[in-house]
């Protein structure tokens, strides 16, 4: 599958990367500026330099001609303020899906936030709650599209522990962390089990391995 990833030199894109070009995927990784090329192409995929912030729609189609999936897994990171948060995390994925329709690009995984899907608590940090925010309304433009297979995950708090491969995986799981590459390997199961489509699921450690797990959100899906 040739796989374009929105957000390429992200922290979680990279090890996701790594992942599918190890299991003979092609992944696409989009990055921001030209010097974040080579450590892309080192985790065995191909760089575009692809601004997220700048590019239309027309560009970001052509960019994804031709590819099997897509990933929208970029995120401001709190750098720049509401409005950089505002512009990539949440019009940058509006603008990342439209061009996955132009481009004929049916599946869709989203990387999301717990919690985004409701109204942050009133004592929550003012950029965090801005983030939530930015990824709730990505994912409310991402549901109600007809024109894409779509699944969004929504891991708990990231943390950079050795992957596990065990994880708890559900529309709702309650609090936790999880690390950064169980998140990357539950991406890369979800992109290669396209029954998931249509499901928002949360994601944090668990005791059960990660493809049974994506096989079972599929199951009971309902």
């Amino acid at each position: 599958m040739r796989i374009v990833i929105a957000g390429g030199h992200g922290q979680i894109a990279l090890l996701l990367e790594r992942l599918l070009a190890d299991r003979g995927d092609s992944p696409v990784g989009l990055v921001r500026k030209p010097e974040q090329q080579e450590d892309v192409r080192e985790a065995g995929a191909e760089p575009v330099h692809c601004n997220l912030e700048t590019a239309t729609v027309e560009e970001l189609a052509a960019v994804l001609a031709g590819a099997d999936a897509a990933v929208f897994a970029a995120g401001a990171g709190g750098k720049g303020g509401v409005g950089r948060t505002e512009e990539i995390d949440h019009l940058g994925a509006v603008r990342f899906a439209d061009a996955a329709e132009r481009a004929g690009v049916r599946r869709f995984v989203q990387l999301s936030s717990m919690g985004a899907d409701r109204e942050p608590a009133p004592d929550t940090d003012e950029g965090f709650a801005a983030y939530l925010r930015a990824k709730g309304a990505a994912d409310a433009a991402l549901v109600v599209r007809s024109g894409l297979d779509w699944t969004i995950l929504r891991p708990g708090w990231l943390t950079d522990d050795p992957g596990t491969g065990r994880v708890l995986l559900a529309k709702r799981t309650g609090r936790g962390g999880v690390p950064r590459a169980d998140v990357a390997d539950v991406l890369a199961h979800l992109l290669h089990h396209p029954e998931t489509a249509g499901l928002a699921l949360e994601l944090i450690g668990g005791d059960t391995p990660v493809l049974t797990a994506v096989q079972a959100a599929a199951v009971n899906r309902r």
